[in-house]
């Protein structure tokens, strides 16, 4: 068995040895969005740290803890924080959580971050439905000896961002009142935000969102079979477009802004997903 399989299944026992719950949708709550968990009933929390093959994490607004409970009667697993590359994991390890939650039970995985808006048309605050990724990275959680049981060797991206999920998002956010827009996420390595040409490059080539994260995620969750649901909070105008400079802290503040929208988007595509199992 690879030493990726022996951490999977290592992570997948000791949080099965803390409930019996098996969950069907799992959840990973970018920067400034983990106050999501307060929805979940019923739930278990569980330190990263406590968990084998887990890190702590570092980055201000990721709390670090795996949550498995209910919301509208549908079993959940959220990541209340994720970690990312530039905090100096390798993908292996930064897409093990997306593993783990395949292995436990979801069969659909709802990503979320914080991104900075590229599209003009976006402002602070919009969700925004993730239709498609351009991997800017130069990565790839694939890289290396394929594990069949995990997926095939060359899996196909077409549909990376699941289309019936897509449709369940956008019909969630119409029983809210409102329409979700949608657009193409650009996924950068990090830790600096980008410069300005660097966005007028990124918006030349069709990106409409950037950030740092989600991108390894959804190539693994897609590889494995799981139907996956892209939402990015625009918690700031990229750079050279709104003319501010970038902080993080201002990107924490807008997408706690945002939770109110944002929690209510989700729990209703988690209640959707639920009544079209």
């Amino acid at each position: 068995m690879s030493s990726v399989l022996d951490k999977i299944n290592a992570a997948k026992e000791f949080i099965q040895s803390k409930t019996d719950m098996v969950p069907e949708v799992g959840i990973i709550l970018g920067s400034g969005l983990g106050v999501y968990a307060d929805e979940i009933q019923n739930k278990t929390i569980i330190p990263y740290e406590d968990i084998p093959g887990f890190y702590k994490t570092t980055v201000a607004g990721h709390k670090g803890q795996l949550i498995i409970g209910e919301v509208h009667g549908v079993k959940v697993a959220a990541m209340q924080g994720r970690y990312h590359t530039y905090e100096g994991h390798n993908l292996e390890d930064v897409v093990l959580p997306t593993r783990v939650l395949k292995f436990l039970g979801c069969s659909s995985l709802i990503l979320t971050n914080a991104a900075g808006g590229i599209n003009p048309a976006y402002k602070p605050g919009d969700l925004v439905l993730i239709k498609d990724h351009i991997n800017m990275t130069g990565r790839n959680p694939l890289i290396g000896p394929n594990i069949d049981e995990l997926g095939e060797r060359f899996p196909d991206m077409t549909r990376t961002y699941n289309p019936a999920l897509q449709e369940l998002t956008i019909s969630a956010a119409k029983s809210l009142g409102f329409e979700i827009k949608t657009g193409v996420y650009c996924g950068l390595l990090g830790p600096t935000y980008e410069t300005p040409a660097e966005i007028q490059m990124l918006k030349t080539i069709g990106g409409d969102l950037v950030g740092m994260s989600t991108v390894p995620e959804a190539i693994a969750g897609n590889h494995m079979g799981l139907k996956v649901a892209g939402i990015s909070c625009v918690t700031n105008l990229a750079a050279g477009i709104g003319g501010e400079e970038l902080k993080h802290e201002d990107v924490k503040e807008v997408a706690k802004i945002a939770m109110s929208k944002f929690s209510n988007l989700v729990s209703a595509l988690v209640d959707q997903i639920g009544k079209n199992k």
